[in-house]
């Protein structure tokens, strides 16, 4: 969310520059700007090495930055968006592991839209915009792209709500310090509708001062599909908390909470939770450098969203992390991080494909936009 207005859009960004970014939706970086149109790229280097050696070489229960011992692409893609006075398009098409991961239930040419949308200005005065098509999310306190995170990995958070949304998106300002947003949706992190039903989700964000931002999200509807007809309908709410980004210290943590509406074969009807909680600081110790921690709780004690690979029901775990970051220069950072993670169950595998309750990963990284 910079100046260019170019990148994935969180309404009231460029009144509001000055102000906190949302790091929960796609951001914006230095662009070109042709007459109306603006061109950008980014690209996500990186190198991980998960101390118990999956044997696929995929590390368990992530999408973003997965590969394990070897040297690869986590994200890269070109952004081109149009904007004037009435009418607004984004298309962003994506490749690397993270699409590869995160896309593999879309498609044919839809696994590589990253976003893809046009808007129209219903009310000037009130700036009232609508946008259709395929839009960043909302939900937790990190996007996919990480350069503006205060950690380099993606917390147990944001792995586990949509990072992309497919349908409509009113976009109502309340008031200077309360920006709306309302969403219809094929579903929870579709493009393409999986049963017949459409979901609803809204946001809010309030800006009380230039420091602070405090969002709280919205997800109500119906999950049946091929592959879980047991589903019915999902309810799921978050907030999170952003202070002072440009600080000396910054700030982050995000709580989100829901349940599963599920009606197994004999028609009976149970509501399965799951939550999480995460907190992360920086400190800028120079000009050019940071160290960042971070701490996190997630239980999933049915399985909702995560099953084990190692074939038990129900997922828990705790990680604490810490990350180095190096900016090169304006345009490009370098990070090194360390995670641990450790559970009360056997959900992982270690070296020797034996049961496991912990797991340590490290990971670099190098981050370069245009």
């Amino acid at each position: 969310m910079r100046l260019s207005l170019l990148g994935f859009f969180s309404f009231f960004v460029s009144a509001l520059y000055a102000q906190v970014s949302n790091t929960g939706m796609t951001n914006a970086y230095d662009t070109l700007k042709k007459g109306k149109l603006s061109i950008g790229g980014y690209a996500d280097v990186y190198y991980g090495y998960d101390f118990n050696s999956p044997s696929n070489s995929e590390r368990p229960y992530f999408v973003s930055s997965n590969r394990h011992n070897e040297v690869t692409v986590n994200l890269a893609f070109l952004d081109f968006k149009y904007t004037n006075e009435a009418v607004r398009a984004h298309i962003a098409p994506g490749f690397g592991t993270y699409m590869n991961s995160n896309y593999a239930q879309e498609k044919g040419s839809l696994s590589f839209l990253m976003e893809a949308n046009v808007g129209v200005l219903l009310n000037k005065k009130r700036d009232i915009w609508l946008d259709a098509g395929v839009l960043p999310s909302p939900y937790s306190n990190e996007s996919a792209i990480s350069r503006d995170h205060l950690m380099y990995s993606r917390s147990l958070a944001s792995e586990y709500v949509p990072y992309y949304l497919s349908g409509l998106k009113l976009s109502l300002p309340l008031n200077r310090k309360i920006n709306s947003f309302w969403y219809l949706l094929n579903g929870w992190q579709t493009i393409q509708d999986n049963n017949k039903s459409l979901a609803f989700g809204s946001q809010f964000e309030f800006r009380p001062n230039n420091k602070l931002l405090v969002n709280w999200d919205t997800y109500i509807g119906d999950e049946s599909s091929k592959d879980h007809p047991e589903f019915r309908t999902r309810y799921f709410s978050d907030i999170y908390a952003i202070f002072n980004p440009e600080g000396k210290v910054s700030l982050t943590s995000c709580f989100y909470y829901g349940y599963q509406e599920i009606k197994d074969s004999n028609l009976i009807t149970s509501y399965n939770p799951w939550g999480q909680a995460n907190i992360q600081a920086r400190l800028n110790v120079s000009k050019k450098s940071s160290l960042s921690a971070r701490l996190e709780v997630f239980d999933d004690p049915n399985s909702v969203q995560v099953t084990p690979i190692t074939g038990i029901k129900g997922f828990n775990c705790a990680s604490a992390g810490l990350c180095y970051t190096l900016k090169i220069n304006s345009n490009a950072l370098f990070r090194l991080e360390g995670r641990y993670f450790e559970s009360e169950k056997n959900i992982y595998l270690d070296q020797k494909r034996n049961l496991s309750k912990n797991s340590l990963l490290f990971i670099s990284n190098l981050t370069v936009w245009f």
